[in-house]
């Protein structure tokens, strides 16, 4: 046991020992891309969040075929920070996020650097401004990754969403309604073995859990594996209102966690949804 607590510790510092000059390295390159508007600056966030995939020990496996429209609006459930990696993989554009993220150490320096838009749901009036700063995002053409939960859970289940963040869903571009993605996002093995509801805080983040030692916990651990699953666009036009749109979106998304967690996902290449399998 000696040596597998001294293993695990020294897998930590290792990984840890490459994330942090590999972040480092690449913060004022993406500052400067965003300072002057390089292209660089939408496809750099994906190549560094692949890159601390692998450097973090997170596999992401990939189910469904991923909007291609430009923009969409990605909307998926919050298991915890690490989300941002995971998804920042896959998903060329920015996140929406609480204003006090913004504030963090270093990793709001992150954020701000990947141009995530933050919202102020604490402060009354602000609905508008909130939307208004959405609308532009989108109408700009980037996409925007929500999650409208509001807060991460334990991974065992989808938490309510609130409608009023999809108040920039009824923006059209260019005359066509936008395109909203639900996506499920799951924690589903370690190290292989599947992952039951107690040991899924492993990754997820939730609650009054103190940041750093729960990173400390992961860089830790083998190989975490992330399922992805992107279902069927719709649009607003879809579904009438902004209430009927979050009902729907939470219904495929809480339906994906749950076919996930329980191992109930047909084996990649045998679904309907022209399954993509990616190991980081």
């Amino acid at each position: 046991m000696a040596g597998t607590r001294l293993g695990s510790k020294l897998r930590a510092v290792a990984r840890l020992a490459v994330y942090v000059p590999w972040t480092v390295m690449l913060m004022p390159v993406q500052a400067l891309a965003v300072r002057f508007g390089w292209r660089l600056q939408t496809s750099l966030p994906v190549f560094y969040h692949r890159t601390c995939c692998r450097i973090l020990g997170l596999g992401v496996e990939v189910r469904g075929v991923q909007s291609e429209a430009a923009p969409t609006l990605f909307v998926s459930n919050h298991l915890s920070y690490l989300d941002i990696e995971v998804l920042g993989s896959l998903i060329p554009g920015s996140f929406v996020a609480k204003t006090e993220v913004g504030t963090w150490p270093f990793f709001g320096a992150l954020a701000r650097l990947q141009r995530t838009v933050f919202v102020d749901r604490t402060k009354r009036g602000s609905a508008d401004i909130q939307r208004d700063s959405l609308q532009a995002r989108l109408e700009a053409g980037d996409n925007l990754v929500l999650f409208p939960e509001g807060t991460s859970s334990d991974g065992n289940r989808t938490l309510p969403f609130k409608s009023a963040l999809f108040a920039a869903a009824g923006l059209r571009i260019d005359g066509r309604p936008l395109t909203v993605q639900p996506v499920s996002l799951a924690c589903t093995t370690l190290d292989g073995i599947p992952l039951g509801r107690r040991l899924r805080p492993i990754y997820a983040w939730y609650g009054d859990m103190d940041l750093l030692p729960h990173l400390w916990n992961v860089v830790k651990q083998g190989q975490l594996r992330i399922t992805v699953i992107f279902h069927p666009p719709v649009t607003l036009e879809n579904v009438r209102s902004r209430k009927a749109l979050a009902d729907h979106c939470w219904r495929a998304i809480a339906s994906g966690v749950s076919d996930a967690n329980a191992g109930r996902l047909p084996a990649p290449g045998n679904d309907s949804m022209a399954d993509q399998r990616r190991a980081a």
